[in-house]
């Protein structure tokens, strides 16, 4: 029976610049940086999450999702915050780029997408808390 999701890939050309947006952009921790003789395994990961991102430099592939409808569709990383309007302040005062000025609302909650430095999108997303009205 499968038990956990362990690894998500996003593809970079660069993976010292990847890890510097993830980790001193988005702040996200650095996990696992192990150079093989033929490629380098690096992940990332939300602090106290078992989930690693990892950082796989593919060229080709960099930024290059399936076709998207920008503003509808998520990106292929969604990663979660309690509260994404403070968030989204911070992460913007460290240079990430926003595919909006604001983070918008929906009927699941507060989402906003970010872009990395290989045009690699991110959704960011607050969930929507029950009213203690709704049951």
């Amino acid at each position: 029976m499968l038990t956990n999701i362990m690894y998500v890939t996003v593809y970079v050309t660069d993976q010292d610049r990847a890890l510097k947006f993830y980790t001193e952009g988005l702040g996200l921790e650095k996990r696992v940086d192990f150079a093989g003789r033929e490629s380098r395994w690096l992940t990332v990961g939300v602090a106290g999450s078992p989930v690693e991102i990892v950082l796989w430099s593919h060229a080709p592939a960099a930024g290059q999702p399936v076709e998207q409808r920008l503003g509808v569709d998520p990106g292929p990383l969604i990663l979660e915050s309690d509260d994404l309007r403070k968030d989204f302040e911070v992460l913007r005062r460290r240079g990430v780029t926003f595919d909006r000025p604001e983070p918008e609302d929906y009927p699941f909650g507060v989402g906003i997408e970010a872009v990395d430095p290989d045009g690699n999108r991110i959704s960011l997303r607050q969930q929507r808390r029950p009213n203690r009205a709704d049951g």
